[in-house]
């Protein structure tokens, strides 16, 4: 085992993800594609095989679609807890890196992501690195891996703005930690992403309208 991945997801609830996705996928369809993705990230989790896979679920009670994924790519499950997103990563990493050399945190939202990038990220940690990020062309970062669970790279971040990265980067040479960047990679969240979709990535448009 080199790294554990905690994939980041919601319960796939009919107009409480994807929000900004309705107007052009409907509450229904932006569900969809949410379990889709959730799909997705945990198989791109699985063929890295870098490590156990955890489906690290919102709220609290697991979804029985959460449930059946997790059970069919052999990820175990577990709760979020409570707090802002920085609280549950820093409990995430905390948990996990009780049992592992290093962990990897992932979200469902980067299609992009394969499981190169996730050995790449492992290969970093393992090598030597204290963390490892892959940036979002929207400011945040799509991956965060680390082999110490440092609050501070979690606190007072503005989440969901365009500084997550940067606010990150400061923090991690304040730590005088050593970190790699992978590329920069993009995610879904506007309804222009979903054209993207469709044209960039292998299987996007079976995403977006199923199977």
């Amino acid at each position: 085992m080199i790294a554990s991945v905690l994939v980041f997801a919601k319960a796939p609830v009919h107009g409480a993800v994807k929000t900004r996705l309705i107007p052009v996928l409907g509450a229904a369809g932006a569900a969809a594609l949410h379990e889709r993705f959730v799909d997705r990230a945990l198989a791109t989790a699985a063929a890295a095989a870098t490590g156990p896979v955890e489906l690290c679920c919102a709220p609290d009670a697991p979804h029985p679609a959460l449930a059946a994924l997790a059970r069919a790519h052999g990820a175990t499950l577990a709760k979020q807890g409570p707090g802002d997103l920085g609280d549950r990563m820093h409990a995430a990493f905390r948990r996990a890196l009780a049992g592992a050399p290093a962990a990897i945190v992932i979200g469902c939202d980067c299609p992009a992501l394969t499981p190169e990038h996730l050995c790449d990220a492992a290969t970093a940690l393992v090598s030597g690195h204290d963390a490892v990020i892959a940036p979002a062309e929207d400011g945040g970062y799509v991956l965060i891996g680390l082999r110490r669970a440092e609050r501070s790279l979690f606190d007072g971040i503005g989440w969901g703005g365009t500084t997550v990265l940067e606010e990150t980067r400061t923090r991690l040479a304040a730590l005088g930690w050593r970190w790699r960047e992978l590329e920069t990679l993009w995610d879904v969240d506007r309804p222009e992403d979903v054209v993207r979709l469709r044209r960039e990535i292998a299987g996007g448009a079976g995403l977006i309208d199923g199977p």
